[in-house]
């Protein structure tokens, strides 16, 4: 006989019922997302801009350090006195994976916006509104939190390294204004010219003894090489995975003889005191790298396609991209507030000493979450600015676009879909 009293489950305590009964909401919450996403989307591409995100984000919280010297703060990095770390910058220097993102949306998106008669300027001020209203909102901060810092008594080092920091993902912005700017004229641009120039320049700079300031032309023209790569992706030229293979390697082999054999940093990014950086501004091997990692992102779409099917996995990548704009600009304000927090209860391993050692670096993992914290009470204070102006709705009360499906035939077809 059955033991009846020792088969019976037992009775759910109130925190374990409070914890099924979220637990069902985020279900739910997921499903309804997932519901809600035309079926045409290509949800490899929002998983990739969300990928080319956190990695930005993780990589600067990283090799970004703030050590408090006294009363001043100052910028450091872990990759000097620990250069065998470079390889972290391989990981989280995932810009060239945004850019090819960002020239492929654009391209498809003005296609979009052709077939349904709006014209350039239109286009082109919705994009730039989503943007540049959530940097206003940035720099409006920082310069009431810099007054203070001065008047507060803080020093003009502390000042200047702090709103160094928050305000330097902005180049970024500017040079992708530039190109969304010109996606008309790169629609048909082919990478190879841009990185022709990013070439000649370095051969210039660097095997010639040219000036310094030559370098700067690559900023614009060492992304501009992703960026076309995106478009190219919108013609349906990069279907094919040996697209995608021959980038990688490519890159990757290119990379490690300008490393190896040129004398190019190892680093992806720029490391202080280092004679040379390969982001600022960025170098043939930034560039290479960076078409390798284009390579891989295409090599990855279909895994992140069927990825993308399970309704919770969506949903975050979702929610990230709808607060990629306040998640990057953001993200070091995150950081640095929790430095100048942690300076109530001293100086702390990972946040305020000398990065200098493995005791650092574990330090420093910690306080990964706390970061994160810190970056969600961030995102829920200013996502609102990250809205953009409404598309215009059509008569039937529908919202409605164009996206363009592209399959391994080569064959382009528009179709149209409810807006999600």
């Amino acid at each position: 006989m059955h033991d009846v009293q020792g088969s019976e489950s037992p009775v759910p305590g109130p925190e374990e019922r409070e914890q099924r009964r979220a637990s069902f909401r985020m279900r739910r919450a997921a499903v309804r997302i997932d519901a809600a996403t035309p079926p045409q989307r290509d949800r490899a591409v929002d998983a990739l801009r969300a990928l080319a995100i956190l990695g930005v984000v993780l990589g600067h919280w990283l090799v970004t350090a703030l050590v408090a010297d006294g009363a001043t703060l100052r910028a450091a990095s872990p990759l000097g006195p620990m250069p065998w770390l470079a390889p972290v910058s391989w990981t989280f220097q995932t810009l060239a994976v945004f850019f090819m993102v960002g020239g492929h949306v654009a391209t498809r998106s003005l296609a979009s916006a052709r077939a349904r008669g709006g014209t350039y300027g239109a286009w082109l001020g919705t994009r730039l509104a989503r943007l540049f209203v959530p940097v206003a909102t940035v720099l409006a901060v920082w310069t009431v939190a810099a007054v203070g810092l001065l008047l507060g008594g803080a020093s003009m080092v502390t000042v200047h390294t702090v709103v160094k920091l928050a305000l330097s993902p902005l180049w970024f912005l500017l040079v992708f204004a530039v190109l969304t700017a010109a996606t008309p004229l790169l629609v048909r641009l082919n990478p190879l010219w841009p990185l022709a120039v990013v070439l000649h320049v370095d051969l210039v700079r660097f095997g010639l003894g040219g000036p310094a300031w030559l370098g700067w032309v690559n900023v614009v023209a060492g992304w501009l090489v992703p960026y076309t790569v995106g478009a190219a992706w919108t013609r349906g030229e990069l279907e094919r995975p040996r697209s995608g293979r021959l980038l990688l390697v490519g890159g990757a082999v290119a990379t490690a003889l300008l490393v190896g054999w040129a004398g190019y940093p190892a680093s992806m990014v720029g490391v202080p005191g280092a004679a040379v950086s390969n982001l600022n501004p960025p170098t043939l091997a930034a560039v290479t790298f960076g078409l390798a990692q284009c390579g891989l992102a295409l090599l990855l779409r279909d895994r992140l396609r069927r990825a993308m099917r399970g309704p919770l996995a969506w949903a975050a990548v979702a929610l990230l991209n709808l607060s990629a704009m306040t998640v990057f600009l953001w993200h070091q304000t995150a950081m640095m507030a929790t430095t100048a927090m942690g300076l109530l209860a001293g100086r702390l391993t990972g946040l305020h000493t000398d990065p200098d050692g493995l005791e650092w670096v574990a330090a420093r993992l910690l306080w990964l979450p706390v970061f994160a914290l810190v970056l969600a009470v961030c995102r829920a204070a200013f996502h609102a600015c990250e809205r953009g102006p409404r598309e215009p709705r059509r008569s039937d009360g529908r919202g409605s676009r164009v996206i363009r499906v592209h399959h391994r035939s080569g064959r382009t077809e528009s179709k149209a879909a409810p807006s999600a």
